[in-house]
């Protein structure tokens, strides 16, 4: 299982994390992409096979404290704002005028 977090504009701000298996964090996240809106995976898979994979993901939440890692970032509310992401939606891959130097550094050797 992989755990993806998701970001979005509710008022809670909980920034949730949910459990998905391999085949649906692979549909969710093209390639080696560990960033992605939804507005992208619906357009990409189509309504009824979005649906099919994302749904199955909020009956698996986990508590941040139990988790093993973040494997992927799932972005709502954010199909305006896509200009900010790197084209690759990789996060070692964000414009480095955008993150401090530690963390250039460390995605400089994690690309």
């Amino acid at each position: 299982m992989k755990n993806i977090q998701i970001i979005d504009g509710a008022l809670n701000a909980t920034f949730s994390l949910f459990q998905a298996t391999d085949d649906e964090f692979g549909a969710i996240f093209v390639g080696n992409s560990d960033m992605a809106i939804i507005e992208d995976v619906f357009a990409r898979l189509g309504d009824a096979e979005a649906g099919r994979v994302i749904s199955p993901l909020w009956d698996r939440p986990i508590l941040k404290s139990e988790a093993q890692g973040i494997h992927g970032t799932l972005f709502y509310d954010y199909d305006d704002r896509r200009e900010i992401f790197p084209p690759s939606m990789r996060e070692v891959d964000w414009d480095e005028l955008s993150i401090n130097q530690a963390q250039r550094e460390l995605f400089r050797a994690k690309r």
